[in-house]
């Protein structure tokens, strides 16, 4: 395991590298787990530790996917993102559902304050990529609408 400390726009990350297995990093950022999806697979391990490195920097400051754990990395449509930081508290919707525009699709506490994060578009729930407890980042994508 190899473990990072990353400083990004004045917040801290200390990122450890659990495994690599082709192009998904298993990591853990401020002890929270993620499965980081790169572009492209990790060749050996002598390259496994450069790699990951890059890609649990970028997430924080450019939103890049960052999951739960057990989330779902299915799925096709338009994302509906966090628009902040925080934890999952609640999933409004479920796989195949068929939702309108403005319908709360889930709720994210963040600053001891709980908001909720509405569906853009109607459609029919394709992915949910979150669960509840899940710490996201700002940018995250939590349901994918087809």
């Amino acid at each position: 395991m190899k473990t990072y400390k990353f400083k990004i726009n004045g917040n801290e990350y200390n990122v450890d590298i659990n495994s690599v297995e082709g192009n998904i990093a298993d990591v853990t950022v401020n002890g929270a787990s993620y499965k980081v999806e790169m572009d492209t697979p990790v060749a050996s391990p002598i390259a496994a530790a450069p790699a990951p490195a890059a890609t649990p920097a970028a997430a924080p400051a450019t939103a890049a996917p960052s999951t739960g754990s057990s989330a779902k990395a299915t799925g096709a449509g338009k994302a509906v993102t966090s628009p902040l930081p925080g934890v999952i508290i609640e999933v409004s919707v479920k796989e195949g559902q068929a939702v309108k525009a403005g319908q709360k699709i889930a709720v994210i506490e963040a600053m001891k304050m709980e908001n909720e994060i509405q569906a853009d578009v109607d459609g029919t729930v394709t992915a949910i990529l979150v669960n509840k407890g899940d710490s996201v980042l700002e940018g995250a994508e939590i349901v994918k609408i087809g």
